[in-house]
């Protein structure tokens, strides 16, 4: 493997990791509720939807989603719904504080749940791994290459992460009234309605 080429690969790589969407905005607004570092702790369902992409992309099959209409399809109406459902959950939900980490803990469980199924309903991450890593891999290491670059990618998105959960955690510690924590629930809801809409909006890179 050419080292040199993580000159290249490593700032590229976080500022994919560092783009705005669904899974970061689902950070922030953890963090935002509940601390930075459940927050971060919750990522790790993101990553557990990573792997087996990254591990699908690595033996070739991240072209299903390019050559499979139906496939693709299902996808992303499945990750644009769930989506939608919980930008409604947090438009509609009733207002109350911020809850942190000092007061009653809402269930870290349920949190990785919610950025798992939300990383995993969303094709463009599979489209990226598919299109990004292969680009930085060695040839004749090819399996070493793509794991390490893998390995890379997800402590990457853990760091890009932690640096949205502390914006959250600072921007939770003016949402202490129930009103306040309405108007951001209002916005992440909205955001989070707008970010299904551009799923179901989204082409496969062929068509």
């Amino acid at each position: 493997m050419n080292w040199e080429f993580l000159l290249v690969f490593l700032p590229a790589c976080f500022a994919l990791n560092m783009a705005f969407g669904p899974n970061n905005l689902l950070a922030t607004t953890n963090a935002a509720r509940v601390g930075p570092f459940k927050a971060v702790i919750a990522s790790l369902g993101r990553i557990a939807a990573f792997i087996p992409m990254i591990a699908i992309a690595g033996i070739g099959l991240g072209t299903l989603l390019t050559t499979s209409m139906w496939f693709f399809t299902l996808v992303k109406w499945i990750g644009a719904a769930y989506l939608a459902w919980l930008g409604l959950k947090l438009l509609l939900g009733a207002p109350r504080a911020v809850e942190f980490e000092d007061s009653v803990p809402r269930s870290v469980g349920s949190l990785m749940r919610q950025e798992f199924l939300v990383a995993a309903g969303n094709p463009k991450a599979i489209l990226i791994f598919t299109a990004f890593l292969p680009q930085f891999v060695a040839p004749d290491h090819y399996a070493l290459s793509f794991t390490i670059l893998g390995t890379l990618f997800l402590a990457m998105e853990v760091l890009a992460v932690a640096v949205y959960a502390v914006l959250g955690s600072r921007i939770g510690k003016y949402l202490r009234s129930g009103r306040a924590m309405q108007w951001f629930n209002r916005a992440s809801g909205s955001l989070m309605l707008l970010f299904s809409l551009g799923l179901l909006a989204m082409k496969r890179p062929d068509s």
